[in-house]
């Protein structure tokens, strides 16, 4: 059932595109990482219903495009494994062996692919197309998310132990400089020209000069503040904030509040759909919410346990039924050139999803 938001509205229908893709003519695929489940829910956005189940080796957390967009790639941290899905069909194409990917994004010129490893306390600079490791940097406790500058040059990683940011030249693969920014710092963000970091362990976002680390603002956003979404057009920023369980609404140009969402369950990662709305995972309820930006109602839905990373791909017709049973195991794992010597988790008991509910 459709709930209608219980917090602040503020207009927000004036700030954002018109919704005008009718939900009839969309059959969208919706990908969840569950990441206590060992497994990939696929979702057709109309009717909402898990269309396939995916199996991976043991916790994926954050999923991304390949350079060339024509697939998604999967981390599996604790199956130290990448998989590599059609995201037009959800059929698995390949897998590789990968050192701990928790958090991987590519540079926006497409060329590097930085890893964050959570467990193993290092920072992998790969390159994008054939993931030959260039670097390994070791650094202080749990590197967790990372930004780029807009010229690819510089990597910003976040280490929630410590309570500080680092910044690494992607030319010298050496740091520039390491800031305390404030408890267990989470997700990392470039907008107009500063760093924005959500502060897990208090209730804000710390604005950060990227040239020296400095906080020169702080912006309350309930506690367990984790990280900053972006808008599509950028007009708008959507912040989690996982202990008070909301969204808060940022205006993009002056980083003012102009809403707050009340979203029971652990709201975390988020993806925008054709139609502008969000699809957020609730990491402490194993749903999925979808979320009218210019409304602010919302639904949600069930997938797997822990769910976190999400993805949307834009599609017009739904998918066909399966043809095999969407419980068969996994693929043979292909190694990599790169990753030889890493080894590769076996199916195991799955992990404790509260015992990480606030580091992860």
């Amino acid at each position: 059932m459709r709930r209608a938001q219980s917090a602040l509205f503020f207009g927000l229908a004036g700030l954002l595109p018109a919704l005008a893709v009718p939900s009839s003519a969309r059959a969208d695929l919706v990908y969840v990482l569950n990441s206590a489940d060992a497994s990939i829910s696929v979702l057709e956005s109309t009717t909402k219903e898990e269309v396939r189940r995916i199996p991976v080796l043991r916790e994926a957390h954050h999923l991304i495009l390949t350079p060339e967009r024509g697939e998604l790639m999967v981390g599996d941290s604790g199956g130290n494994e990448l998989i590599f899905i059609d995201p037009a069909t959800a059929e698995v194409t390949r897998r590789e062996k990968f050192s701990n990917p928790y958090h991987m994004e590519l540079s926006p010129d497409g060329k590097l692919l930085v890893v964050t490893s959570l467990r193993r306390d290092q920072v992998d600079i790969y390159d994008a197309a054939t993931r030959t490791l260039l670097a390994r940097l070791k650094v202080p406790d749990k590197p967790s998310h990372l930004a780029y500058t807009p010229d690819s040059r510089i990597a910003f990683v976040t280490l929630q132990g410590v309570r500080k940011l680092m910044a690494i030249d992607l030319v010298t693969y050496k740091p520039l400089w390491t800031a305390e920014v404030g408890p267990q710092p989470a997700g990392v963000t470039w907008h107009n020209g500063r760093l924005l970091v959500g502060v897990m362990g208090s209730d804000h976002v710390a604005v950060v000069n990227p040239a020296d680390g400095k906080v020169e603002r702080t912006i309350f956003a309930g506690r367990g503040a984790h990280t900053v979404f972006p808008s599509p057009d950028r007009k708008l920023l959507y912040v989690n904030s996982r202990v008070d369980s909301r969204i808060t609404v940022l205006d993009g140009e002056t980083l003012e509040p102009r809403a707050h969402w009340d979203l029971p369950g652990g709201p975390d990662c988020i993806a925008f759909d054709p139609r502008g709305r969000l699809w957020v995972t609730l990491r402490w309820t194993g749903r999925l919410a979808i979320v009218d930006p210019a409304s602010g109602e919302w639904e949600t839905v069930p997938v797997g346990r822990s769910p976190h990373g999400v993805f949307v791909q834009p599609r017009a017709a739904p998918l066909p039924p399966l043809a095999v049973s969407e419980t068969a195991p996994p693929a043979e794992v292909t190694p990599s050139p790169t990753s030889a010597g890493t080894e590769v988790a076996v199916p195991a008991q799955q992990p404790a999803v509260w015992r990480r509910m606030l580091g992860r």
